[in-house]
């Protein structure tokens, strides 16, 4: 039975030996990155039969010196359509999806936005740009980072140049001119 067991042991020892992970090095063979410049116009809703921002949470902030109708640290929930131009039946490409934190003061009115731009048309259908930026609204033209991206944007990298196109109580419309360098 000893003898057994010491078979049994021996040969443990040496599936494990051969089994031992094995690679070979490759040479580092470089894709070129692509740059890709996109203009389109993003659609937000406020108000209405069908908004694109909900509010989903909110601060219970009691000091009177916030005056500000949507105080400090409110987090919203967007779903805006993305169009070819800012006219309401221009042709719809995607949407942008995601979060939204008001981080500012009653001085200033500072955003910091996740979005997702998806695209549905085209030779992007299917694609996608993640933004993860602070968008401070009150400056005209805001710079937003293009930090990843998925299907013809994998990997991406880059910068989004965001202005309002028009803006009332119920309707904002930003024109976007997007870089993105991916592979």
């Amino acid at each position: 039975m000893k003898r057994l067991t010491w078979i049994l042991i021996l040969h443990l020892f040496s599936v494990s030996v051969q089994s031992q992970y094995y690679t070979e090095s490759l040479p580092y063979d470089p894709e070129e990155p692509k740059v890709t410049n996109l203009h389109f116009f993003l659609h937000e809703f406020l108000s209405g039969s069908n908004p694109t921002v909900a509010v989903i949470a909110q601060a219970n902030i009691t000091s009177s010196d916030n005056n500000s109708s949507v105080p400090f640290s409110t987090i919203f929930a967007l779903d805006d359509i993305l169009k070819i131009g800012p006219e309401d039946n221009s042709e719809v490409i995607g949407n942008a999806q995601g979060l939204g934190i008001l981080i500012s003061d009653t001085n200033t009115t500072n955003l910091l936005w996740y979005w997702d731009f998806g695209f549905i048309t085209g030779k992007f259908n299917g694609s996608s740009i993640s933004m993860f930026s602070r968008n401070p609204t009150t400056v005209t033209v805001r710079e937003l980072s293009v930090v990843g991206g998925r299907g013809k944007f994998r990997m991406a990298k880059g910068f989004a140049q965001l202005k309002d196109y028009s803006r009332n109580d119920t309707t904002i419309i930003a024109e976007l001119n997007v870089t993105v360098i991916h592979y």
